[in-house]
């Protein structure tokens, strides 16, 4: 099959469910022009999957808005360094049960099947190409280079998102519900540990969310700090790349082995985290968070086959500091001198760091808001998050916000900690999309009540236009 042909049977699948049938969302007026009933913020994979799935339920006043330009949203082709996605390939995510929207369909439609045989795990690259393929064969309404730099709460249900970037289209986006499909980072930042921060010029050091300029380090001598998949991906990066040699330094005496995703993945977390109790919630999630993902045996081998690769286990670093153009570190074992930092520290989640929600993160309930941990399981880094409804809908901790953040869902990483793996994970996507779809539409219907009521009983529409006699009458 080619792809053209995969591209008429998606159309002709869509076609047998109905797809793209009239709105049920009544529309509503405002003075200062177009409301859209639903923006998602983020046109990476999870806000593609959430666009499409709207569609599906015959939501279609939306707009999809992201900050790059078009084929570089998400972290693919900018701060993602794997060479393949860590995920199974046989596991499916934004096609929503949509057999020819598969990444399978899409690779063997030019490939063939016997291809897919072939393929360990998916490349990095070729997700981004079937990322870019879902959106232009679904059509959906992304614009790009447009940034959201402010959400204002208006009256009667409608917000005010204040917008800025080459690609947008006036200064003001009125929605109805705003849906924060903003990756990995968008809850909160990426981390750089003060003692770094603080310490060292930034020529010296870079995050690995960063854009870093490989070719300079060409020949170098370089650190990164971090026991993490990332941390070894750009290992064998930087040595790719050039580098001379490339230390990895972790705190731990020992590499962890176990993930916790593969568990989650079989077990049925994932489809059925939303009904655990919220005690259960919290220490499945700070289970997680004491392994997170250790490195793929393909990644680490990849990496350690470098001439260049030092591990340095049980090194957590003490001190950091600058001697010229090279940067000291101090660990309990040894002190080195390096050319260049790579930090892979992680994030941290919490909307008080985000610039957008400075006028409502106050009102915004947090896990430790509404549960208290016991110290075994208790964790600062959870207790930030975001406490959401299974819906993925922000949860005010007072009566003021209520009305503020009331349409607001959030659908990236930070939605961990309430609904587990979702927006944070590929293998997440296929339960966690209906989920949110349900949350939004649910609030566009209730929202609409009275007047959705009131419709249905002026109904009054014939349907049944024949005649009929008993037997026997005579006209």
């Amino acid at each position: 099959m080619s792809l053209e042909a995969l591209n008429e049977r998606v159309k002709t699948d869509l076609s047998y469910l109905a797809y793209g049938g009239a709105d049920w969302v009544r529309p509503l007026e405002h003075p200062e022009g177009h409301v859209y009933d639903v923006v998602i913020v983020g046109g990476g994979q999870s806000g593609l999957g959430a666009a499409f799935g709207l569609l599906r339920e015959r939501i279609s006043n939306i707009l999809v808005i992201d900050e790059n330009k078009e084929g570089l949203e998400g972290p693919w082709e900018t701060y993602a360094r794997m060479v393949t996605l860590r995920t199974p390939k046989h596991l499916t995510s934004i096609d929503l049960g949509i057999p020819s929207l598969t990444f399978r369909a899409w690779w063997e439609a030019q490939s063939g099947p016997g291809a897919w045989e072939a393929v360990d795990k998916i490349p990095r690259g070729d997700w981004m190409n079937y990322l870019r393929w879902y959106r232009s064969v679904l059509n959906l309404p992304v614009i790009n280079e447009v940034t959201l730099k402010l959400i204002e709460p208006g009256g009667n249900g409608i917000h005010r998102l204040h917008i800025a970037g080459a690609g947008a289209p006036s200064e003001v986006l009125l929605a109805r519900k705003v849906v924060l499909a903003t990756g990995i980072q968008g809850g909160g930042e990426w981390h750089v540990p003060e003692m770094i921060a603080a310490s060292l010029p930034e020529r010296l050091y870079a995050h690995t969310s960063q854009a870093i300029d490989f070719a300079a380090l060409a020949g170098r001598r370089i650190a990164i700090l971090g026991g993490g998949a990332s941390a070894f991906d750009n290992a064998n990066y930087v040595l790719s790349e050039g580098a001379a040699e490339a230390h990895v330094f972790v705190r731990r005496e020992q590499l962890p082995s176990i993930n916790p995703i593969r568990q989650m993945e079989q077990s049925g977390m994932i489809e059925r985290f939303h009904t655990l109790a919220d005690e259960d919630k919290y220490g499945v999630i700070s289970h997680f968070f004491k392994y997170n993902q250790p490195p793929t045996n393909d990644t680490f081998a990849r990496a350690a086959a470098w001439p260049g690769f030092r591990l340095h286990l049980g090194s957590p670093w003490l001190k950091v500091e600058a001697a010229g153009d090279q940067a000291l570190v101090t660990t309990p074992k040894e002190e080195f001198a390096f050319d260049f930092l790579i930090v892979s520290t992680g994030l941290l989640s919490d909307p008080a760091l985000r610039p957008e929600l400075r006028l409502i993160e106050r009102h915004i309930a947090r896990w430790s808001d509404r549960y208290q941990a016991p110290p075994e399981t208790a964790n600062p880094l959870l207790d930030a998050h975001p406490y959401l409804s299974p819906g993925f809908a922000l949860q005010s901790r007072d009566k003021a916000g209520e009305e503020q953040l009331h349409g607001l869902f959030v659908f990236n990483y930070s939605a961990l900690a309430s609904n587990g793996l979702s927006a944070s994970a590929i293998s997440g996507m296929r339960n966690a999309i209906p989920k949110l779809v349900a949350g939004v539409a649910d609030q566009l219907f209730t929202d609409d009540r009275e007047a959705v009521l009131q419709a249905f009983y002026e109904y009054d529409v014939a349907e049944f236009t024949g005649e009929w006699q008993p037997a026997g009458m005579k006209s």
